[in-house]
């Protein structure tokens, strides 16, 4: 055996560690973030800090809170009456987010899994909470969040349904 082919293997075992490191990171950093997204809406929730929750809650064009400024409502508006999409009064936002803290008020949670979510244009993760509301535990609540154009991850979905049936 020659001594270019174990240094050409070993070569290629360095290569190859390289490449698995690489592709791994992106998909640890993701749950983390999104977890932690979770966690600080949930807190604001119980909080009723709607300010909060309305900067913690959107989709992959942003927060819904940030409704943007008057000139580009303006531009929202008339796009809204070709199917486009309309500018979200601030206090409508607030309204929704005391709704959701109020259905979602707990007295403590835990993050049970989180897992990708299949389909999405945009990264999208499923995290698993486990409420306990008013005494009784509410477990495998999907929160759906999501990664906004700006690396951001945002609540997108809440099953309020499913937290009001228990």
């Amino acid at each position: 055996m020659s001594r270019s082919r174990p240094l050409g293997l070993l070569a290629l075992a360095i290569l190859g560690a390289a490449s698995c490191t690489q592709q791994s990171a992106p998909a640890a950093v993701a749950p983390v973030a999104a977890q932690l997204s979770v966690e600080r809406f949930l807190q604001a929730a119980n909080g009723h800090d709607v300010d909060a929750m309305g900067r913690l809650f959107g989709t992959h064009d942003g927060p819904v809170m940030e409704t943007g400024s008057t000139f580009s409502c303006f531009f929202k508006k008339i796009g809204s009456w070709f199917g486009g999409t309309r500018c979200t009064k601030k206090t409508e936002v607030e309204v929704r987010m005391d709704t959701i803290a109020s259905i979602i008020a707990h007295e403590d949670y835990e993050i049970v899994r989180e897992e990708p979510v299949a389909g999405r244009t945009y990264p999208a993760r499923r995290v698993l909470v486990d409420l306990t509301v008013q005494g009784d535990k509410v477990t495998n609540i999907p929160f759906v969040v999501v990664q906004t154009t700006q690396g951001r991850w945002l609540v997108e979905q809440v099953p309020l349904e499913q937290i009001m049936q228990h």
